[in-house]
């Protein structure tokens, strides 16, 4: 691969708020980009590309017997339910449609709007009944239908199939032989791995995945998963209806651009494991924000032109490893004087009235020595208590330095824009999570403007305790 064609992907990273970039091609790592401050060796969550996991467990437990076909009815799982229910097209849907997206069941989650029922999921108490409680909007298999629950409703057969949840099933069958050893895999409410989202992992790990898949389930001397199986990701034919040019398809988990030669795993703001069978090629991108396909697919292409090994090109290469290095760099944002209203903010405790974001309460300490914050947020439920958030707060236009690698990093840092305005912007680091706080101040109340980078907005206000 030219250097100077991967150094513009390097740069394109920058530009559309990559969290990493990494390349590999022929089997060899080409690149392997960190952008501050995320950095190597922090784990990143991978949204909805968990799906391809998930799907790819479901395959490797039919080649070992644990179950019989994709075409063995959901409902057969589910005995309980399937008694429950007296319909035809539920009792008809298979593995393969929970597979391909294809199950009917009613459910709003679009890709491009807010997934209302992966939330109404979120908040239930048992989230494979809401989801066997939902009607049915098409008989299985005639309509894609994008849908979190198809992919829990996995990961619970794969907990009854194998004796153990997912994230163990994993462990033994999938990430064991790759290599792959520090993963977080959250759960629902019955403990299931979460099959639709919720796994966190190295980049260097999601790349693994994608070479299994390179290379038709093959890994070593060790054939993990059936070809058949990684065959029709490669020869999709489910229809994803995201409009006619390109043409996106969907198959066992996985999305793909066949006129574009690209096959991937994809979540939320760009957790991408794509694989390139034509050019031998391996990406792995995580992030925070939504990027065209197509513009990195450009790049892709345009820098693996060559057929044949390049001549050396020092000074191209040299120019990559300083982007490299940049890119790991954290470059410090402008800062305005400090308010005078800073001595008097510090330490105090603002308590809010209940409001979309779930904030409480929140202390800010901001003297020069020692800045730092408090939040503390009530429980999203009853099974869980109040969610207390601090740490340090970054006042020169830099993060404060990660006290550590556990997952996830939240990184604070803050500015006054005026002498009543503070802007403070968190990151959950590995979770590719920006939440912007502009707070405006006036005696004993606070007013507080909160968004995110998924589009989210909430208004506050607050009021200093005497």
């Amino acid at each position: 691969m030219a250097s100077d064609a991967v150094r513009r992907l390097v740069d394109f990273g920058a530009e559309n708020g990559m969290d990493s970039l990494l390349v590999v091609r022929h089997g060899k790592l080409v690149v392997d980009a960190y952008y501050a401050p995320y950095h190597a060796g922090m784990k990143h969550l991978i949204y909805s590309a968990t799906k391809g996991v998930t799907a790819t467990l479901t395959g490797i437990a039919i080649q070992d017997g644990l179950l019989k076909t994709v075409q063995q009815p959901v409902m057969d799982f589910f005995p309980a339910q399937r008694t429950a229910k007296s319909d035809t097209d539920h009792k008809a849907i298979t593995l393969e449609h929970l597979l391909d997206m294809t199950s009917g069941i009613d459910w709003k989650e679009p890709l491009d709007g807010l997934p209302e029922s992966m939330f109404q999921m979120g908040r239930s108490p048992d989230w494979t009944a809401f989801i066997l409680d939902r009607p049915m909007a098409h008989p299985p298999g005639t309509t894609f239908n994008y849908n979190s629950g198809n992919t829990q409703l996995l990961s619970n057969v794969l907990t009854q199939a194998t004796g153990g949840s997912g994230e163990a099933f994993a462990r033994k069958r999938l990430f064991g032989p790759l290599g792959i050893t520090d993963v977080a895999w959250q759960k629902d409410p019955q403990g299931h791995s979460t099959g639709g989202f919720g796994l966190y992992m190295h980049p260097r790990d999601m790349a693994k995945i994608g070479y299994l898949y390179l290379h038709k389930g093959a890994w070593q001397d060790q054939q993990l998963l059936p070809p058949q199986w990684t065959d029709k990701v490669f020869h999709p034919t489910v229809d994803m209806r995201m409009g006619t040019t390109p043409v996106y398809r969907y198959a066992n988990g996985w999305w793909s651009i066949p006129e574009r030669g690209v096959y991937m795993a994809v979540g939320f703001h760009r957790q991408l494991i794509m694989v390139l069978p034509k050019l031998d090629l391996v990406v792995v991108t995580t992030g925070k924000t939504h990027y065209r396909f197509g513009a990195l697919i450009d790049l892709l292409d345009a820098s693996s032109l060559a057929a044949q090994t390049l001549p050396e090109n020092p000074s191209a290469y040299a120019e990559l490893l300083n982007r490299v290095q940049d890119a790991a760099t954290e470059k410090a944002t402008a800062i305005g004087p400090t308010s005078a209203m800073a001595p008097t903010i510090s330490g105090r405790s603002y308590q809010f009235e209940n409001n979309r974001l779930g904030l409480s309460s929140m202390l800010l300490d901001l003297t020069p020595t020692s800045p730092h914050y408090e939040l503390l947020f009530k429980a999203a439920n009853t099974k869980n208590g109040a969610r207390r958030v601090a740490g340090p707060i970054g006042l020169a236009g830099l993060f404060p330095s990660p006290e550590s690698n556990n997952d996830p990093v939240f990184a604070v840092k803050a500015n006054w824009t005026d002498a009543s305005t503070l802007s403070m912007v968190a990151r959950v680091v590995a979770d590719g999570v920006v939440n912007t706080y502009t707070l405006r101040f006036s005696g004993d109340q606070v007013d507080i403007n909160y968004q995110d980078n998924s589009g989210f907005t909430a208004q506050l206000r607050g009021a200093a305790t005497p």
